[in-house]
């Protein structure tokens, strides 16, 4: 018997998936009497006029069945007398691409459903790409519906040429394409008695008979650590899944990202010893010696990974927010999670043509090539190499949803060229010859709310007590810095990216940056406050109402943006999200500005004094 077969069954709308596989389980006597009965009692009130409905086999769901769709993806596994198989039935509805995705990832073979009354869609190549993408190498292009078109040869060719067609468009390795109707069962598990001029195999006896092994071969052992195990004081196991080649006791490894290495001293597998491990066993190891692993670690033997922060990888954006260039997420790979921003979006490929078109924004179920920076050190190779340590997955931080799936083309050299150098002045040294902390005091709020005003007196305060500071007005960085970037989205987030990490190296100079800058967004003041340094941040959420900032209106601006003079303007047309936990809060209608600095100066003296203390 031939080994496990996982594949998957999509392709456009109504193309006849949740049929085909329903059908081919019934003729092949792969159902339970049970199953036949409920199938027999369901199909009577469904859309077939009393004939069996093969689809509701498959289609579980109150609403698949109101809908006659496949919304979510539904796993039947089987036996026949050559091979077991794992099937994922996937929804063809572009709503429901990302389940179709998810089914795509854990398959080794995809059916696609191509409609003979219709040909190719474009769902059939977004499809298609979504599987090829996912690594799927082996392709049987099922040309449904061949009753539809009482079994005509001529059309089925011309459907096929089109199907060879895509796949030298999408540089597809492995294609068969056999015609089929899943209705009536025409080459599904039996030859059609209506189709002479086909001589190939069936459905059932071309997936039964595919060997899809041939040619895949991953390098050297790999190990993504996902649990230290420390039951007592005398053991110390590293637990995971072998992702790639084997292991065996007394073998050297190497501890990526750290580069440190080790013997293998003990493997257990369960809960028994062994001395040989193998790809897709979930093991124990313990070490010749005591090293630094923890979750999101490697073990390596024999070939060799990226250690970088920058690689350009290919995306399905699944979000139904749009992707822009800056935005940042949590990355998942393998069993590490690191925040990580979209620095640039390379283009997009257009689904039907294939054309590379370039881009500043992505729109759900679209794909693109992008370059990411990962906030550390990540542990990856390119997808082609090694599967598991070449895919990932974008979580979007705040909603804690996965906004895309994505697969590692290459690294970036910049990252592999560029150090960090170590200084002998440190900010330390600049720190204590100037006796102050330096801190970066981060005012946001709306336009007219008083930061910029706030921010000045506070700096002369400071000044007085003898303190070294900067002050980077949000429009006087508009003026140079930042003179380049305009107001869409994506400047709004390179602005305070910049802004942020200017206000770092002040502080690294040993001063107090005074940042008054709207930055309406809680994710972007979450980055800001990660790239200075959670302990060197304080925010100052000013939070004088919109209906008195608007009467203010200091710069007459309120009134071209209501004029809409002013497009994706603060408070007017874009959304200002308030803090929730900022340090200082202060509404400049209740206080005089006296009043105001006196409390937040004070305030400021208070938590600069407890991030000391915790330095300490």
């Amino acid at each position: 018997m031939k080994g496990l077969l996982k594949f998957i069954t999509c392709g456009s709308v109504d193309d006849g998936k949740s049929t085909l596989i329903g059908h081919m389980l019934y003729d092949a006597k792969l159902l339970f009497a049970d199953q036949e009965r409920a199938l027999e009692l369901d199909s009577k009130v469904g859309n077939r006029d009393g004939k069996l409905d093969y689809s509701l086999l498959l289609d579980g769901l109150m609403a698949e069945r109101e809908q006659g769709i496949t919304i979510d993806v539904a796993y039947r596994y089987f036996t026949t007398e050559c091979r077991s198989f794992i099937v994922a039935d996937t929804p063809g509805h572009e709503e429901y691409t990302r389940n179709m995705a998810v089914g795509a990832s854990y398959a080794d073979l995809a059916v696609i459903l191509v409609d003979a009354t219709q040909g190719i869609l474009v769902q059939t190549r977004r499809h298609v790409k979504i599987c090829a993408l996912m690594g799927i190498r082996y392709f049987c292009f099922a040309v449904n519906k061949m009753d539809l078109i009482r079994y005509c040869e001529v059309e089925f060719r011309k459907i096929e040429k089109e199907i060879k067609k895509l796949a030298i468009d999408l540089e597809l390795s492995y294609i068969t394409v056999i015609p089929v109707s899943a209705t009536e069962g025409d080459n599904v598990t039996q030859e059609s008695k209506y189709m002479p001029w086909y001589q190939g195999q069936t459905l059932l006896g071309y997936l039964e008979n595919i060997d899809i092994d041939e040619g895949v071969m991953e390098e050297g052992f790999v190990m993504p650590v996902q649990r230290v195990c420390r039951p007592n004081h005398t053991f110390r196991g590293f637990q995971g899944q072998i992702t790639s080649g084997q292991i065996s006791i007394g073998e050297q490894i190497t501890v990526l990202p750290s580069g440190e290495k080790a013997e293998i001293q003990e493997i257990f597998l369960a809960d028994r010893k062994t001395r040989i491990a193998k790809k897709g066993n979930p093991v124990t190891v313990q070490l010749s010696r005591e090293v630094d692993v923890s979750r999101g670690c490697v073990f390596v033997r024999g070939t060799r990974l990226k250690v970088s922060t920058m690689f350009t990888a290919s995306i399905l954006w699944m979000d139904d927010t749009e992707l822009v260039q800056g935005r940042n997420f949590l990355i998942k790979l393998g069993t590490k999670m690191l925040p990580a921003t979209v620095m640039k979006i390379k283009y997009k490929m257009d689904i039907y043509s294939g054309e590379h078109l370039a881009v500043s924004r992505v729109y759900k179920n679209e794909i693109a090539v992008c370059d990411i920076v990962t906030s550390e050190n990540l542990v990856y190779d390119t997808f082609k190499n090694h599967k598991e340590t070449g895919c990932f997955i974008l979580i979007d931080r705040v909603r804690n949803t996965t906004s895309a799936c994505g697969i590692i083309d290459h690294s970036l050299r910049r990252a592999e060229n560029i150090a960090w150098q170590k200084l002998d002045i440190t900010r330390k040294i600049r720190a204590e010859k100037m006796n102050q902390k330096p801190i970066t005091l981060w005012f946001t709020g709306l336009s007219g709310a008083g930061k910029s005003t706030l921010a000045n007196e506070i700096e002369k305060a400071l000044n007085v007590s003898g303190r070294y500071t900067m002050l980077l007005d949000g429009d006087n960085v508009r003026m140079g810095l930042n003179s380049n970037l305009g107001f869409e989205e994506q400047d709004r987030i390179e602005n305070i990216r910049r802004i942020a990490e200017v206000s770092k190296l002040m502080n690294d100079a040993g001063l107090i940056v005074l940042t008054p800058i709207i930055s309406p967004f809680e994710n972007d003041r979450k980055r800001a406050r990660k790239i200075i340094g959670d302990n060197n941040f304080i925010e100052i959420y000013v939070s004088t109402p919109l209906e008195e900032c608007e009467a203010r209106d200091v710069k007459g601006l309120y009134k071209k943006a209501r004029n809409g003079e002013i497009p994706n303007f603060t408070g007017v047309s874009s959304p200002y999200e308030a803090p929730e936990y900022a340090e200082i809060t202060v509404d400049t209608s209740t206080l005089t500005l006296e009043e105001s600095v006196k409390y937040v100066f004070e305030r400021i003296q208070e938590i600069s004094k407890l991030k000391e203390q915790q330095e300490v």
